[in-house]
């Protein structure tokens, strides 16, 4: 187990000066509570919409699933430490926070290639859609990218929970991840610091192959379609696209580059653990008709009942 000289660790937070960070609690509480708003709307109006019941509406429900999660282990205490002096952390509590932080992270990148495999099986095998995405095969491929998300954060807990920590206990980040708390290790952290390259850096990077290859098989395969067809298997594509970017541009310049300054990480990572999740139930809501058909019919439904 870590060392016991040192229990609680101190986070220096996104800035140094109160009124900054007051100003930064206004920003963002809205745009969490928006986070969790979006993507709690998605999840409830695709298990009760009768007209979103196939594979990629349940793909969509289980990704805001993933997303309010992920948003969570980082943006509540983060948001609390804004308003306060001394921002502190368990290292206990620490290693709690990483361990879901990379649950969550690494089940949402899973779930945009199976996301990406649906769009391939759709557009390319129509006829045969249906029963290749059977819903015991959905429930599979989701229950993998949340074994996997499990099986990737063990190893990193694993190599980090019996390194010494004697101090200092000050984290350089506005929460807990890896890089930051090696920092604080009484030993070299060269090894360790390899196998979390390796084990982040690589799921990113053979996923990105994944998806830009399902993406490039898609588009040479649109060109057989008709125009309406390109038109609507493009719209749906463009959607998650914009996902991708917006979720391993940051990513990928995060973890597969040497470590540089830790004020530019903390502004990236801002970027996705507090940005991204809540603009993706709007990319996916403002450009799918039938998620906002089935929004209308189900909240004029509810408001209906209540009058």
């Amino acid at each position: 187990m870590a060392n016991a000289n040192v229990t609680e660790l101190i986070i220096t937070g996104l800035f140094q000066d109160p009124e900054v960070q007051k100003v930064c609690f206004v920003l963002f509480l809205p745009v969490y509570l928006a986070t969790v708003l979006g993507n709690g709307l998605i999840v409830v109006t695709v298990s009760i919409s009768k007209s979103l019941r196939s594979p990629m509406y349940f793909f969509l429900s289980s990704l805001s699933l993933v997303e309010t999660c992920y948003s969570s282990t980082v943006v509540p205490k983060f948001l609390t430490d804004l308003l306060s002096k001394i921002k502190t952390i368990s290292l206990r509590g620490c290693l709690v926070q990483i361990f879901f932080f990379h649950i969550f992270g690494v089940a949402e990148i899973l779930l945009l290639v199976v996301m990406a495999y649906d769009r391939y099986v759709a557009i390319c095998k129509p006829l045969h859609y249906m029963t290749i995405m059977s819903r015991p095969l959905c429930h599979m491929l989701v229950a993998g990218s949340w074994l996997g998300g499990i099986i990737h954060s063990i190893i990193q807990i694993v190599i980090t929970i019996p390194l010494p920590f004697c101090g200092p206990s000050v984290i350089d980040h506005y929460f807990c991840d890896l890089q930051p708390l090696f920092k604080l290790a009484c030993k070299d952290t060269f090894v360790e610091g390899v196998i979390v390259l390796a084990n982040s850096g690589l799921i990113s990077v053979f996923s990105l192959l994944i998806l830009v290859t399902s993406y490039v098989i898609i588009l040479v395969s649109l060109r057989k379609h008709s125009a309406e067809g390109r038109r609507k298997a493009l719209s749906t594509c463009a959607s998650h696209i914009a996902v991708v970017i917006l979720f391993f541009g940051p990513a990928i310049f995060l973890y597969i580059r040497p470590s540089s300054t830790f004020t530019v990480d903390k502004l990236v990572a801002v970027f996705y653990t507090v940005i991204t999740p809540m603009l993706n139930p709007i990319i996916y809501t403002l450009r799918n008709t039938e998620v906002k058909n089935a929004m209308r019919k189900l909240w004029g439904k509810k408001n209906s009942e209540m009058e």
